[in-house]
Protein backbone atom coordinates (compact mmCIF):
# COMPACT_ATOMS: atom_id res chain seq x y z
CA UNK A 1 0.00 0.00 0.00
CA UNK A 2 1.52 3.28 -1.08
CA UNK A 3 -0.62 5.62 1.02
CA UNK A 4 -3.81 6.00 3.04
CA UNK A 5 -5.93 7.82 0.46
CA UNK A 6 -9.60 7.00 1.01
CA UNK A 7 -8.87 4.85 4.05
CA UNK A 8 -10.98 5.30 7.18
CA UNK A 9 -9.21 5.47 10.53
CA UNK A 10 -10.90 5.20 13.92
CA UNK A 11 -8.54 6.91 16.37
CA UNK A 12 -9.19 7.06 20.10
CA UNK A 13 -7.98 10.16 21.89
CA UNK A 14 -7.36 12.01 18.63
CA UNK A 15 -8.18 15.51 19.87
CA UNK A 16 -4.55 16.24 20.81
CA UNK A 17 -1.04 14.87 21.12
CA UNK A 18 0.08 11.73 19.34
CA UNK A 19 -3.45 10.77 18.29
CA UNK A 20 -3.94 14.09 16.51
CA UNK A 21 -0.49 13.90 14.93
CA UNK A 22 -1.35 10.49 13.46
CA UNK A 23 -4.66 11.85 12.22
CA UNK A 24 -3.00 14.80 10.48
CA UNK A 25 -0.40 12.57 8.86
CA UNK A 26 -3.11 10.33 7.43
CA UNK A 27 -5.25 13.31 6.47
CA UNK A 28 -2.47 14.58 4.21
CA UNK A 29 -3.14 11.49 2.07
CA UNK A 30 -6.85 12.23 1.97
CA UNK A 31 -7.88 9.75 4.66
CA UNK A 32 -11.12 9.79 6.63
CA UNK A 33 -10.66 10.20 10.37
CA UNK A 34 -13.18 9.22 13.03
CA UNK A 35 -12.12 11.25 16.06
CA UNK A 36 -13.22 9.32 19.15
CA UNK A 37 -12.35 11.42 22.19
CA UNK A 38 -13.95 12.99 25.25
CA UNK A 39 -13.07 16.66 24.85
CA UNK A 40 -16.00 18.50 23.29
CA UNK A 41 -15.33 21.88 24.91
CA UNK A 42 -12.10 23.66 25.77
CA UNK A 43 -10.31 22.23 28.79
CA UNK A 44 -8.71 24.71 31.21
CA UNK A 45 -5.31 23.01 31.08
CA UNK A 46 -5.33 20.79 27.98
CA UNK A 47 -5.19 21.94 24.34
CA UNK A 48 -7.71 21.05 21.67
CA UNK A 49 -11.17 19.59 21.28
CA UNK A 50 -12.63 17.07 18.87
CA UNK A 51 -13.94 19.99 16.83
CA UNK A 52 -10.64 21.88 16.61
CA UNK A 53 -9.01 18.58 15.66
CA UNK A 54 -11.59 18.09 12.92
CA UNK A 55 -10.82 21.55 11.52
CA UNK A 56 -7.10 20.75 11.40
CA UNK A 57 -7.72 17.37 9.77
CA UNK A 58 -9.88 18.87 7.05
CA UNK A 59 -7.38 21.67 6.49
CA UNK A 60 -4.70 18.99 6.03
CA UNK A 61 -6.73 17.33 3.27
CA UNK A 62 -8.76 14.68 5.03
CA UNK A 63 -12.37 14.25 6.09
CA UNK A 64 -13.24 14.22 9.78
CA UNK A 65 -16.07 12.95 11.93
CA UNK A 66 -15.70 14.29 15.49
CA UNK A 67 -17.49 12.10 18.02
CA UNK A 68 -17.68 12.47 21.78
CA UNK A 69 -16.64 9.06 23.04
CA UNK A 70 -15.62 7.84 26.47
CA UNK A 71 -14.07 4.45 25.74
CA UNK A 72 -15.20 3.23 29.14
CA UNK A 73 -18.78 3.33 27.79
CA UNK A 74 -19.50 0.13 25.85
CA UNK A 75 -22.74 1.45 24.34
CA UNK A 76 -21.17 4.71 23.20
CA UNK A 77 -18.32 2.82 21.54
CA UNK A 78 -20.83 0.76 19.55
CA UNK A 79 -22.74 3.89 18.56
CA UNK A 80 -19.57 5.70 17.47
CA UNK A 81 -18.41 2.78 15.34
CA UNK A 82 -21.85 2.62 13.71
CA UNK A 83 -21.84 6.38 13.07
CA UNK A 84 -18.39 6.17 11.52
CA UNK A 85 -19.35 3.28 9.27
CA UNK A 86 -22.53 5.06 8.25
CA UNK A 87 -20.53 8.17 7.30
CA UNK A 88 -17.56 6.58 5.55
CA UNK A 89 -18.74 3.10 4.60
CA UNK A 90 -16.40 1.07 6.79
CA UNK A 91 -13.30 1.09 8.97
CA UNK A 92 -9.86 0.19 7.61
CA UNK A 93 -7.62 1.04 10.54
CA UNK A 94 -8.04 1.28 14.31
CA UNK A 95 -5.52 3.27 16.33
CA UNK A 96 -5.75 2.57 20.06
CA UNK A 97 -4.15 5.77 21.30
CA UNK A 98 -6.28 6.77 24.31
CA UNK A 99 -4.59 6.05 27.62
CA UNK A 100 -4.59 7.13 31.24
CA UNK A 101 -1.44 7.57 33.30
CA UNK A 102 -0.70 7.94 37.00
CA UNK A 103 2.87 7.30 38.12
CA UNK A 104 2.95 6.40 41.79
CA UNK A 105 3.77 3.55 44.10
CA UNK A 106 1.17 1.15 45.38
CA UNK A 107 0.36 2.98 48.62
CA UNK A 108 0.10 6.33 46.84
CA UNK A 109 -2.25 5.09 44.10
CA UNK A 110 -5.93 5.83 44.85
CA UNK A 111 -8.36 3.12 43.84
CA UNK A 112 -10.10 5.53 41.46
CA UNK A 113 -6.80 6.04 39.60
CA UNK A 114 -6.18 2.29 39.45
CA UNK A 115 -9.69 1.77 38.09
CA UNK A 116 -9.38 4.61 35.56
CA UNK A 117 -6.16 3.27 34.08
CA UNK A 118 -7.51 -0.25 33.77
CA UNK A 119 -10.87 0.90 32.42
CA UNK A 120 -9.30 3.13 29.76
CA UNK A 121 -6.09 1.32 28.90
CA UNK A 122 -7.06 -2.34 29.08
CA UNK A 123 -10.84 -2.50 28.94
CA UNK A 124 -11.15 0.41 26.53
CA UNK A 125 -8.58 -1.02 24.12
CA UNK A 126 -10.31 -4.39 24.22
CA UNK A 127 -13.81 -2.98 23.72
CA UNK A 128 -12.93 -0.61 20.88
CA UNK A 129 -11.02 -3.38 19.11
CA UNK A 130 -13.96 -5.73 19.57
CA UNK A 131 -16.40 -3.19 18.13
CA UNK A 132 -14.23 -2.41 15.10
CA UNK A 133 -13.31 -6.00 14.22
CA UNK A 134 -16.43 -6.86 12.17
CA UNK A 135 -15.62 -3.92 9.87
CA UNK A 136 -11.87 -4.50 9.80
CA UNK A 137 -12.53 -8.05 8.61
CA UNK A 138 -14.13 -6.56 5.50
CA UNK A 139 -11.28 -4.13 4.75
CA UNK A 140 -8.60 -4.65 2.10
CA UNK A 141 -5.56 -3.92 4.25
CA UNK A 142 -6.81 -3.75 7.85
CA UNK A 143 -4.64 -2.71 10.78
CA UNK A 144 -5.01 -2.37 14.53
CA UNK A 145 -2.19 -0.27 15.93
CA UNK A 146 -1.97 0.10 19.71
CA UNK A 147 0.36 2.51 21.46
CA UNK A 148 1.69 0.24 24.17
CA UNK A 149 5.16 -0.97 25.19
CA UNK A 150 6.98 -4.24 24.69
CA UNK A 151 6.46 -6.55 27.65
CA UNK A 152 9.58 -5.85 29.67
CA UNK A 153 9.27 -7.80 32.92
CA UNK A 154 12.31 -6.32 34.63
CA UNK A 155 11.20 -5.52 38.21
CA UNK A 156 12.37 -1.90 38.04
CA UNK A 157 9.55 -1.13 35.60
CA UNK A 158 7.06 -2.17 38.28
CA UNK A 159 8.78 -0.83 41.37
CA UNK A 160 7.67 2.81 41.20
CA UNK A 161 4.35 2.57 39.35
CA UNK A 162 2.94 -0.96 39.48
CA UNK A 163 -0.61 0.10 38.60
CA UNK A 164 0.39 2.01 35.47
CA UNK A 165 2.70 -0.76 34.31
CA UNK A 166 -0.06 -3.32 34.74
CA UNK A 167 -2.49 -1.19 32.76
CA UNK A 168 -0.09 -0.55 29.87
CA UNK A 169 0.99 -4.17 29.76
CA UNK A 170 -2.67 -5.12 29.61
CA UNK A 171 -2.87 -3.18 26.35
CA UNK A 172 0.19 -5.05 25.11
CA UNK A 173 -1.32 -8.41 25.99
CA UNK A 174 -4.38 -7.41 24.00
CA UNK A 175 -2.08 -6.92 21.01
CA UNK A 176 -0.65 -10.40 21.43
CA UNK A 177 -4.08 -11.99 21.71
CA UNK A 178 -5.67 -10.14 18.80
CA UNK A 179 -2.70 -10.82 16.55
CA UNK A 180 -2.78 -14.52 17.33
CA UNK A 181 -6.53 -14.72 16.76
CA UNK A 182 -6.93 -12.57 13.65
CA UNK A 183 -3.65 -12.45 11.74
CA UNK A 184 -4.66 -15.48 9.66
CA UNK A 185 -7.70 -13.46 8.60
CA UNK A 186 -5.51 -10.67 7.31
CA UNK A 187 -5.70 -8.13 10.14
CA UNK A 188 -2.34 -6.77 11.22
CA UNK A 189 -2.28 -6.16 14.96
CA UNK A 190 0.83 -4.42 16.23
CA UNK A 191 2.10 -2.20 19.04
CA UNK A 192 4.14 0.98 18.68
CA UNK A 193 6.07 2.70 21.46
CA UNK A 194 8.39 5.73 21.51
CA UNK A 195 12.08 5.31 22.20
CA UNK A 196 12.22 8.71 23.88
CA UNK A 197 9.70 10.66 25.90
CA UNK A 198 7.29 12.53 23.61
CA UNK A 199 6.11 15.99 24.55
CA UNK A 200 2.38 15.66 25.15
CA UNK A 201 -0.08 16.65 27.85
CA UNK A 202 0.86 13.42 29.66
CA UNK A 203 4.35 14.81 30.16
CA UNK A 204 3.05 16.82 33.11
CA UNK A 205 2.21 13.53 34.83
CA UNK A 206 5.95 12.82 35.11
CA UNK A 207 6.18 15.52 37.77
CA UNK A 208 8.91 17.54 36.13
CA UNK A 209 11.17 14.49 35.79
CA UNK A 210 11.63 15.20 32.08
CA UNK A 211 12.10 18.66 30.60
CA UNK A 212 10.49 19.59 27.30
CA UNK A 213 13.86 20.09 25.63
CA UNK A 214 14.70 16.44 26.37
CA UNK A 215 11.68 15.23 24.40
CA UNK A 216 10.78 14.55 20.83
CA UNK A 217 7.70 15.85 19.04
CA UNK A 218 4.63 13.64 18.43
CA UNK A 219 5.52 13.72 14.71
CA UNK A 220 8.00 10.86 15.13
CA UNK A 221 5.25 8.56 16.37
CA UNK A 222 2.94 9.76 13.60
CA UNK A 223 5.51 9.04 10.92
CA UNK A 224 6.28 5.59 12.34
CA UNK A 225 2.57 4.79 12.66
CA UNK A 226 2.00 5.90 9.07
CA UNK A 227 4.76 3.59 7.83
CA UNK A 228 3.24 0.63 9.68
CA UNK A 229 -0.31 1.37 8.52
CA UNK A 230 0.83 1.43 4.90
CA UNK A 231 2.44 -2.01 5.11
CA UNK A 232 0.84 -5.24 3.93
CA UNK A 233 -1.36 -6.39 6.79
CA UNK A 234 -0.70 -10.06 5.98
CA UNK A 235 3.07 -9.65 6.28
CA UNK A 236 3.46 -7.60 9.45
CA UNK A 237 1.56 -8.61 12.59
CA UNK A 238 2.09 -9.47 16.22
CA UNK A 239 5.09 -7.17 16.58
CA UNK A 240 6.17 -4.63 19.20
CA UNK A 241 7.75 -1.79 17.29
CA UNK A 242 9.80 1.17 18.53
CA UNK A 243 9.26 4.39 16.57
CA UNK A 244 12.90 5.04 15.70
CA UNK A 245 13.45 1.43 14.59
CA UNK A 246 10.47 1.59 12.22
CA UNK A 247 11.78 4.77 10.61
CA UNK A 248 15.27 3.29 10.26
CA UNK A 249 13.64 0.43 8.35
CA UNK A 250 12.13 3.10 6.09
CA UNK A 251 15.59 4.49 5.35
CA UNK A 252 15.57 7.42 7.79
CA UNK A 253 18.74 8.00 9.78
CA UNK A 254 18.55 11.67 10.79
CA UNK A 255 16.10 12.20 13.65
CA UNK A 256 17.25 15.66 14.71
CA UNK A 257 14.16 17.40 13.31
CA UNK A 258 11.96 15.41 15.70
CA UNK A 259 13.72 16.81 18.77
CA UNK A 260 12.40 19.86 20.58
CA UNK A 261 16.03 20.86 21.08
CA UNK A 262 18.49 19.05 18.77
CA UNK A 263 21.36 19.93 21.12
CA UNK A 264 19.80 18.60 24.32
CA UNK A 265 20.21 14.99 25.50
CA UNK A 266 17.07 12.94 24.94
CA UNK A 267 15.32 11.13 27.79
CA UNK A 268 14.38 7.46 27.25
CA UNK A 269 10.74 6.54 27.60
CA UNK A 270 9.45 4.09 30.16
CA UNK A 271 10.06 0.38 29.55
CA UNK A 272 13.10 1.05 27.32
CA UNK A 273 16.23 -0.62 28.70
CA UNK A 274 18.49 -0.56 25.64
CA UNK A 275 18.84 3.15 24.99
CA UNK A 276 21.42 4.24 22.46
CA UNK A 277 21.04 6.92 19.78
Amino acid sequence: MSDLHGKTLFITGASRGIGLAVALKAAADGANIIIAAKTASAHPSLPGTIYSAAEQIEAAGGQALPLVVDIRDEQRIAEAVAEGVDRFGGIDILVNNASAIFLAGVMATPVKRFDLMNQVNVRGTFLVSQACLPHLLKADNPHILTFSPPLNLQPHWFKNHTAYTMAKYGMSMTVIGLAAEFSDQGIAVNALWPKTVIQTAALEMLGGLVKAEQCRKPDIMADAAYALMCRDSRQYSGQFYIDEDVLREEGISDFSHYANDPDAPLYPDLFIDDFSL
